[in-house]
Formats: C-alpha cells, structure tokens, sequence
C-alpha cells in the first residue's frame, strides 16, 4: 500500500523541478494528482508520462476563476480534494531603489496572493470530507531577511509562512492541516545555469552551509509527502526547514 492511497491532489507550478519531484512521489504512493502550471508543454508531457491518475491543467496562479475551475475539474474527475502543494513561484532581486511598484506586485501576487487564492479555492473541497494537508511551500527566505535585493521575495516568503499559522488554527478543529515548507539551496531549474551549475548568488552561499551541498528536489519531496501523508497526523501551523544548516548557522 501506498502512502497515499486514495487521496487526490493538487500541486501547482509542477510540470518541471520539485513540483514535477512531488508529483512523481505522489503517484507512486498511490494519489490521484492535478498538476498545474503555465508550461503547457512540460506539463502534458509529465502528465502523459505518469499515467492516468494525472492529469494537467494549464493555470495562472495568480486567477482565483481558473483556481474555482481546476478545482472543480478535479472534483469530477477524481473526487474531493485531500491534498494541495502550493509549490509555484518565482525568485526576482533588485534592490528597493530600483524595484517598480509593478515588478514587486507580480512577485507577491504569484509568490504570496496565488497561496491564499489555492487555499480559498480548496478549502470547501476538504471540508466536504473534513480531512485534508496543505503543504505550502516557502522558503528559508521566510525565515530570514536579505540584504542582496530580495525585499519583495522575502516579504512573500514571510507571508506565506504567516498565511500558513493563521489557516492552520482556523482549520485544526476539522481535520485539515496546513504547514509551511522552507527549503535552502535547491538545485532547480530556477537557480542552475545552462551548463547545470548554480547561479553566482548561490554558488556563493554554498559555503556558508554546514552540510556543505545543495539538496535535490527529490530531497524535499520526500518532506513534502511526510506532511501530506497522515503519517504527519499531529504537525499543523509549523515550519518545516531543510537547508543543510544554513539557518541554524548563526555566524554564517
């Protein structure tokens, strides 16, 4: 049996990197997923890869009607929905000084606004079973600030980590349990040049971490389906952090 054996899901911004890892896992483990995203292309062909339990569904993040909509695709085809991964988002610095009003707003609507959007979206679903897992993905960036332009990552980073406590409590009574995921340094699309090496900015701050490495995102998969697995039965409101001790480095 698997882990998540007759459970349904949703995970955003999955067609490439750890969403695509999550997505993979939870249909070994026996769900029923929704990946969501806005790489067309990428997204079909995971979806066609990993079979008839996934299905795609091209989706602005930021779009509370194609968020009613998914959801309710969903619903009919798989049944009501146990598990949403609020993993899409984008990483942008530029200094406060630099930074428009424009480029911050898009940031924090796609890092920030699309979780309270997907957990708005979702909730009625759950509450139909009264059971569910949130998992919303943030960042060790919602832990600590910055001083290298992140000001609007940062500030959705933290929110997200804020958004998570608050919907946690709401939601404890029912059976429904949310939390917060912060990966350190990852190797992603997102921060690997196209000869597979990280960025300047992170190839600098891997020093700096105790485990002297980045993670895979198979690594964090496998924290992310402890927490939608009901193997994490009594974890709500919290903040799981995995980043090789880069935060627990106080002289860092």
């Amino acid at each position: 049996m698997g882990k998540l054996d007759g459970k349904v899901a949703i995970i955003t911004g999955a067609a490439r990197g750890q969403g695509a890892s999550h997505a993979k896992a939870f249909i070994e483990e026996g769900a029923k997923v929704a990946i969501t995203d806005i790489l067309v292309e990428e997204g079909q062909q995971l979806a066609e890869e990993l079979g008839p339990n996934a299905s795609f569904y091209e989706h602005d993040v930021r779009n509370f009607e194609q968020w009613e909509s998914i959801v309710a695709e969903v619903e009919n085809t798989f049944g009501p929905i146990n598990i949403l991964v609020n993993n899409a988002g984008i990483g942008y610095k530029k200094s406060i000084l630099d930074m428009t009003e424009e480029e911050y707003r898009r940031i924090i609507d796609i890092n920030q606004v699309s979780v309270f959007l997907g957990m708005k979206a979702v909730l009625p679903s759950m509450l139909k079973i009264n059971n569910g897992s949130i998992v919303n993905i943030s960042s060790i960036a919602g832990l600590l600030g910055s001083k290298d332009g992140s000001v609007a990552y940062d500030a959705s980073k933290f929110a997200v980590r804020g958004m998570t406590k608050s919907i946690a409590l709401e939601m404890a009574h029912t059976g429904i349990r949310v939390n917060s995921v912060h990966p350190g340094i990852i190797f992603t699309p997102m921060v690997m040049k196209d000869d597979e090496k990280p960025i300047e900015s992170i190839e600098k701050l891997l020093p700096y971490v105790p485990m002297k490495r980045g993670a895979s995102p198979e690594e964090v998969t496998k924290l992310v389906l402890f927490l939608a697995s009901d193997d994490s039965s009594y974890s709500t409101g919290s903040e799981f952090v995995i980043d090789g001790g880069l935060t627990a480095n106080r002289y860092g």
